[in-house]
């Protein structure tokens, strides 16, 4: 008895000090993640594109991806990388790429292992907090990506408040 008395005292004073070194950061959950992506690929679908759509968390790590049964093989690599991009950097991709073609110190950005900065990441936000990102692969221009990622955003814009 006293040895599990001992071990609650413990624990009860090493919590302040584990909250003190931890943080708690919001971040997509996989319903949403997957409903996001389902809703790009059903927006460009509506414009005649076969396009994937990942969404990643807000690390960057792949949590749901869609493929449109026609999209090419190379859309879901896109997609990923792109959403990746997107939540690595907190920004659109969109305005990245513009950043990397008007500005020469900028242009490194497109050597960073795994980032693919052509428009269609977008990322997702409650608030200010950035808790993910979507990317959309396929379409014949980024800004159509990014547009079935804004659309993918709006149509879930209810559950991102």
């Amino acid at each position: 008895m006293k040895h599990i008395v001992l071990a609650a005292a413990l624990a009860l004073s090493a919590a302040p000090a584990f909250a003190e070194d931890t943080v708690s950061l919001p971040s997509i959950g996989t319903d949403l993640a997957v409903d996001l992506a389902k809703a790009a690929v059903e927006a460009c679908k509506a414009d005649g594109y076969n396009v994937a759509a990942a969404v990643t968390d807000r690390s960057g790590v792949l949590i749901a991806l869609v493929r449109a049964e026609n999209a090419g093989a190379h859309t879901a690599n896109a997609a990923t990388a792109k959403a990746y991009t997107s939540a690595s950097s907190r920004n659109p991709t969109s305005g990245m790429a513009k950043t990397v073609a008007e500005n020469p110190g900028a242009a490194g950005l497109v050597d960073i292992p795994g980032f693919l900065v052509l428009a269609g990441g977008v990322p997702v936000k409650v608030g200010k907090a950035t808790i993910g990102a979507i990317g959309v692969g396929g379409a014949p221009g980024g800004q159509f990506d990014e547009a079935c990622a804004n659309k993918a955003l709006e149509a879930q814009a209810k559950r991102l408040k």
